[in-house]
């Protein structure tokens, strides 16, 4: 006999998981105490919306699942945010809730909540587990979802007794057969051939790389192709990293905070290749006349996406990585005219321009230009939400390493316990968290996991007593009233982070932090740098 619990543990030993982030409560019990005899890792987090961030972070940074795990009621609400977060940055999490028991479902019992309801606009798939039998059959198939076609959060909840009731035996399915869902992964051969025939003709062709590009495992392929035709590529917030940052083909990130080079390729050009993203309103301000302008090919494992936002002229719905193979195999030897590829590099260096300084602050977006080369090959840099995302979106230089940010949802609060999961996942390499002193202050609890697990993670807080961004839009358009944006001098970050027992440094100017930052790089403990910025210091 084995119970409903022990089989939630088998079937994530039978996916390969190794790290489950969650926070235990009465309807999750049984859970934890099977999971107690497992050597599945849990990552005890100190709120919930953090254990889905976490496994963002581990996902992404592991190209794998992330799993995080809470309990009914308040538990399970506060995961909806994270999972949220996850749904629109079309990332695969297994989210596992408890319940409260089959019979007393619907009663409003103590924390009881309808989960699956409540996350139904933010998940692909939800399951309430009604038979302990399904449980093998629903995490393999739930496991399936959340990888395939374009990935994202699927949730499971489980009623207590459907994990204290036990069964004959544990039988875990070797394939999944759902009926209705069939993700399109080859891409329509005839599609392909007209969007090579339209490559062809181009005089001036770009490459906008989004998110699916790098979640799909074809970031290399797509380098070759850029490289074989001379396209050059632009990228979304969610594609950073899709080439590295200095690669002469390379123009930055386009849209409203985007480089001035990588917007101006896409104003000049007569084709649009876009890759992987939806191209919204912080990409293209303005999509219609795009599509009006120029001719688009738009390719995505989602169908959804394909014309939603732009006017499309050859759609193809594939999986990026079987497409980008199936255009180098076919694109021959077409070259990009060399009056383009010239064009291109010149903006690279006319359009750039030297940050404004402020005496007695650091200028942020030149720090983390210098903050890039003391970084090994391969970090990982989490950026949070705000003008600090921005400044390490256009500024940090990603080598071999990853960008990992929220694009989708823009969610406060997402650094930390994200850097966290990518830790986990990434134990050797640098993994440096840059939030803003407002976002900080949305998951400084975290510092207790960081501690706990003794993890080397390293936190840049960019503190200018504001919320930044926000105090930026009052600026520019409410007539500089700064309605609840101001924030005072409180915490002090150096005295908290003595309270967790975390090293810290504080800097007043970009050799200060640049000094402490050689230092926070060779501590193999968890570090906290403090830089003060100027707070009408702008986005871009």
């Amino acid at each position: 006999m084995i119970s409903g619990a022990d089989i939630m543990v088998k079937c994530l030993e039978a996916e390969n998981v190794s790290v489950v982030f969650g926070y235990p409560g009465a309807a999750i019990c049984p859970f934890y105490d099977s999971l107690y005899s497992s050597d599945i890792k849990h990552v005890l987090v100190r709120q919930e919306q953090n254990a889905v961030h976490a496994a963002s972070g581990y996902a992404r940074a592991k190209s794998t699942v992330g799993v995080c795990a809470a309990t009914s009621g308040p538990g399970a609400t506060n995961l909806i945010t994270g999972i949220a977060t996850a749904y629109m940055d079309s990332i695969p999490i297994i989210a596992i809730t408890g319940q409260v028991r089959s019979d007393l479902i619907g009663r409003d019992v103590f924390q009881e909540a309808d989960i699956t309801g409540a996350c139904e606009p933010f998940v692909k798939h939800s399951y309430l587990v009604n038979k302990t039998e399904d449980l093998p059959r629903i995490f393999k198939e739930a496991f399936h979802i959340a990888t395939t076609g374009r990935p994202g959060p699927v949730l499971i909840d489980i009623p207590i007794d459907i994990q204290q009731k036990k069964i004959e035996e544990f039988v875990y399915p070797d394939s999944v057969n759902i009926v209705g869902y069939k993700p399109n992964t080859k891409g329509h051969t005839v599609q392909i051939k007209r969007a090579i025939e339209l490559i062809g003709k181009s005089k001036r062709p770009i490459i906008v790389a989004g998110g699916g590009v790098l979640s799909s495992g074809a970031k290399l392929k797509l380098v070759e192709f850029a490289e074989k035709t001379g396209i050059p590529v632009l990228s979304t917030m969610m594609g950073i990293g899709v080439m590295p940052s200095e690669h002469e083909l390379y123009m930055g990130m386009l849209g409203t905070f985007g480089k001035a080079p990588a917007n101006r390729a896409l104003h000049e050009s007569d084709l649009v290749i876009v890759c992987g993203a939806r191209l919204g309103d912080r990409a293209v301000a303005s999509p219609d006349q795009m599509g009006e302008r120029v001719k688009v090919i738009h390719i995505d494992i989602d169908p959804a996406e394909i014309g939603k936002n732009v006017k499309t002229t050859i759609p193809i719905v594939g999986d990026m990585k079987n497409v980008v193979n199936n255009l180098l195999d076919e694109i021959g030897d077409y070259k990009v005219a060399k009056q383009w590829s010239e064009t291109i590099k010149s903006w690279k260096t006319q359009l750039s321009r030297a940050p404004k300084t402020f005496d007695g602050f650091v200028e942020p977006r030149s720090f983390i230009g210098k903050l890039s080369s003391m970084l090994r090959s391969k970090a990982i840099l989490v950026a949070d939400v705000g003008q600090n995302q921005i400044w390490c979106a256009n500024n940090f230089k990603i080598r071999e390493g990853r960008f990992l940010t929220t694009g989708g949802m823009g969610t406060m609060g997402y650094s930390i316990p994200a850097a966290i999961g990518a830790k986990f996942a990434r134990p050797s390499r640098d993994v440096v968290a840059v939030c803003g002193d407002g976002s900080f202050q949305m998951s400084l609890n975290e510092l207790a996991t960081i501690v706990q697990n003794d993890l080397a993670v390293k936190i840049i807080v960019m503190k200018n007593s504001r919320l930044g961004m926000v105090r930026e839009l009052q600026d520019n358009h409410y007539g500089h009233r700064h309605a609840a944006t101001i924030l005072n001098d409180a915490p002090d970050i150096e005295l908290l982070a003595k309270a967790y027992g975390i090293k810290c440094a504080r800097a007043s100017t970009n050799e200060q932090a640049e000094e402490a930052a050689k230092e926070m790089v060779n501590s193999d403990k968890a570090f906290i740098l403090v830089c003060d910025v100027y707070p009408d210091t702008p986005s871009i």
